[in-house]
């Protein structure tokens, strides 16, 4: 997967994308994933180190099978969190914490 960590004041989000799908642009009716910008341009991790920056994250945005699949296994959101857009499962969580 590729991810990107990005810090906003004292939160964090995490971008997350399968591999194949960097550089891409998905549009159907109102929904774009544009995987083309920089938001989404960091670096390969594996499963791992993904899913370790996602549960310490504030804010997760995960595009394709794998991304929302470890998002699943994590626990940080459910299948009816996953939308999907030309075919590419695409989910977001805000992680709350104590």
């Amino acid at each position: 997967m590729i991810v990107k960590v990005h810090h906003k004041g004292e939160k964090t989000i995490v971008a997350a994308c399968d591999t194949k799908l960097l550089g891409q642009k998905f549009e159907e009716n109102d929904i774009v994933l544009d995987l083309s910008s920089p938001y989404y341009a960091g670096e390969e991790k594996d499963e791992g180190e993904t899913g370790d920056l996602l549960r310490n994250a504030d804010v997760c945005n995960l595009v394709g099978e794998k991304s929302t699949q470890l998002a699943l296994k994590e626990g940080l959101i459910s299948k009816a969190n996953i939308l999907r857009c030309q075919g590419i499962p695409f989910a977001q969580a805000v992680i709350i914490r104590d």
